[in-house]
């Protein structure tokens, strides 16, 4: 049963991009905004992998969700974990009590998705929080301190070999920026050590990198990749990690004390409390309105909701589709308030890039292909613009210029144990 409040309860459920855009698009609504958090910040997710390989700091990619909201005079920000949402009675049951609502928003977001795998989902780092980030820094440098100390060339060699897996934007950024850290920055740091040992290595499955782009961009972040010394593989499933060797489908033996997994995402654990049939990746299914089916009243979007476009494919689960998904609830929240007809949700594709480090990016833009240098310049540009705050954006700005100017990087401590999560105590 709705509650019977003179003004409408709209509840949000999450603060990352398609949260925060639906908050804010309800500013001037005739509706009461609550929007609900485990975190008291946003996170600026696409730079995650920045903070992994010492690049900026965790506070300069993440902005308080109460500053963001601070003269929004109909929105009240509420720090809890939502455990389940109970649709029959229309309330959220949170780790701070039961949190009622005439109208739902769930931007819950995602999740890595270890398909089953117990041992990566217990030994491998994923990336996907700030904490995930800050505990694969303080892993690598780690490593680096302890290879320094070790007298045993086989458990040196593991120690210095770091393994990513998945070849979309997330696992080339990776492999890409800790490849520069360590060539460029630690080789420095440790002048005693063999840094030259170090290996960094990029599994994927399939047959090409970056897929959502042309081949021929494909082929080009394998050139740069390589040369920057990563060691690009094909073909190459894992099949388990147990922090001291990963062993691949093919049985071949990689020792490592390091597994960064980038090769999938699921919807967060919340969709599955919602009790209906979920799609592929854990999604709920959704209206081409974005509502849940027999529930007008809920608005599923971003990663947690499953809508195919005009050719059945599942649209991807990256924030140019959050964002455009709340726009597009919040308009047919408008509509539902007044009466009015409502729209189908669709997706504009604004294209797509990856960093493969120092002046090297690729990008696509519709038929428009970037390559090198021009592309990296508008990689920094794109993703400095959307970092949620002046000072933010100042301060990443700055490291960035440090780390090309001076090919150093600022963030090189071993740190914050407020975030580091169990799994990454040194091995």
């Amino acid at each position: 049963m709705k509650n019977q409040t003179k003004i409408p309860q709209v509840v949000i459920i999450g603060a990352g991009f398609g949260g925060l855009k639906a908050a804010r698009n309800l500013a001037d609504a005739p509706v009461h905004v609550t929007l609900v958090d485990r975190n008291n910040y946003h996170l600026f997710q696409p730079l995650l992998y920045q903070v992994a390989t010492a690049g900026v700091a965790p506070e300069e990619i993440a902005y308080p969700v109460r500053a963001v909201f601070r003269r929004q005079r109909n929105l009240d920000f509420q720090l809890a974990q939502v455990r389940r949402v109970d649709l029959e009675h229309c309330k959220l049951v949170t780790d701070q009590g039961e949190l009622g609502y005439d109208y739902l928003i769930l931007a819950a977001g995602g999740r890595t998705n270890f398909f089953g795998m117990d041992s990566l989902e217990r030994n491998a780092f994923d990336l996907k929080e700030l904490g995930d980030a800050v505990a694969i820094r303080n892993h690598v440098l780690r490593l680096f301190e302890r290879a320094a100390l070790e007298p045993d060339d086989a458990a040196r060699q593991a120690m210095l070999t770091f393994v990513v897996a998945g070849g979309g934007p997330t696992g080339v950024e990776s492999a890409g920026a800790l490849s520069e850290l360590i060539r460029l920055v630690l080789s420095k740091d440790f002048p005693r050590l063999k840094v030259s040992q170090a290996r960094v290595l990029l599994l994927e499955a399939a047959d090409r990198l970056l897929p959502a782009m042309a081949a021929e961009l494909s082929d080009e972040t394998v050139r740069a990749l390589r040369e920057k010394g990563v060691d690009v593989r094909f073909g190459a499933a894992v099949a388990s990690f147990d922090g001291q060797k990963i062993t691949l489908q093919d049985g071949q033996a990689i020792p490592t004390r390091t597994l960064i997994w980038a090769a999938g995402v699921r919807a967060a654990a919340l969709v599955e409390t919602l009790g209906i049939p979920l799609a592929r990746q854990g999604r709920a299914p959704v209206a081409p309105t974005l509502q849940l089916p027999d529930h007008p009243e809920v608005f599923v979007i971003g990663d947690a909701a499953y809508l195919e476009d005009r050719s059945g494919k599942a649209l991807p689960m990256v924030a140019p589709v959050a964002t455009q998904q709340a726009d597009a609830a919040t308009a047919n929240l408008r509509a539902l308030l007044t009466g009015k007809p409502l729209h189908a949700f669709r997706y504009r594709d604004p294209g797509s890039m990856a960093t493969i480090g120092r002046n090297r990016a690729v990008a696509q833009i519709g038929p428009l292909k970037l390559r090198g240098f021009i592309a990296w310049a508008a990689w920094l540009f794109v993703h400095l613009m959307k970092i949620v705050g002046f000072r933010n954006r100042l301060a990443v700005l700055l490291n960035w210029a440090w780390d090309y100017l001076f090919y150093d990087r600022a963030v090189r401590l071993i740190g914050g144990p407020e975030f580091e999560p169990e799994k990454a105590a040194l091995r």
